[in-house]
């Protein structure tokens, strides 16, 4: 689809505001519940708030690293990536904002490397943590699980415990992609990877499947958008 045809659809827009909603509530439950003592609600807050979403808005990403990994496995266009990343960007902002001024002065919302660790073991951990979390997130999507709000909450509730930062993140929501993607995924295949690195259409070589996603999805969402245009 062209990008004036996208600016004109409704549906891009919905998308954009889900993005930014979805992130505003994300990051605000957790910044609240940050303000009890130890890593427990945070994550728990996390975790509950990420099922919630992915029942009630149909799983929009509310994280910058989960929509990088989707660009970079072609499942996003650069006009819907780069619109959903300012989009939770501004979510996040607003966020952290209404935080700032409803919480105590004396509230911890800033996340430290561990002063028994080292920045670099920070880096691991957070790329580990995410790495599970883009995980459950492609696969949710491929098989379109019923139990997808769990699993997504879930890994956010494991990974929040476990380590927030943007470098780890990125690389551990890529990392996930191009493994779920080309690896792991019942489409994967060579051809398919060899596609996607020199910017050709992931879609035509890629290997049939019979997962539930074919059938629960339907046709690619710039499909349905020409087909009701």
């Amino acid at each position: 689809m062209a990008i004036g045809e996208e600016l004109r659809s409704g549906r891009f827009w919905r998308g954009v505001l889900a993005e930014l909603a979805a992130t505003l509530i994300f990051v605000g439950m957790i910044l609240g519940a940050s303000a009890a003592p130890g890593p427990l609600a945070p994550a728990l807050a996390g975790g509950l708030v990420a099922g919630g979403l992915v029942c009630t808005l149909g799983g929009p990403q509310a994280n910058p690293a989960l929509t990088l990994a989707l660009l970079c496995t072609r499942k996003l266009s650069a006009l819907r990536g780069a619109a959903g990343l300012l989009a939770q960007c501004a979510g996040a902002t607003l966020a952290s904002a209404a935080a700032r001024a409803a919480l105590p002065d004396d509230t911890g919302l800033v996340t430290r490397v561990s002063a028994v660790g080292t920045a670099g073991t920070a880096l691991a951990w957070e790329t580990f943590a995410t790495f599970q979390l883009g995980l459950a997130a492609f696969a949710a999507a491929e098989h379109a699980a019923p139990q997808a709000g769990l699993a997504l909450g879930s890994a956010v509730a494991a990974g929040a415990l476990a380590a927030v930062y943007w470098l780890g993140p990125v690389l551990g929501a890529v990392l996930a992609g191009l493994s779920y993607e080309f690896i792991l995924a019942p489409g994967a295949s060579r051809e398919k990877l060899g596609a996607c690195l020199a910017c050709r259409d992931v879609a035509l070589v890629e290997t049939p499947s019979l997962s539930p996603s074919s059938v629960a999805h339907g046709p690619p969402v710039e499909q349905q958008e020409q087909g009701t245009a």
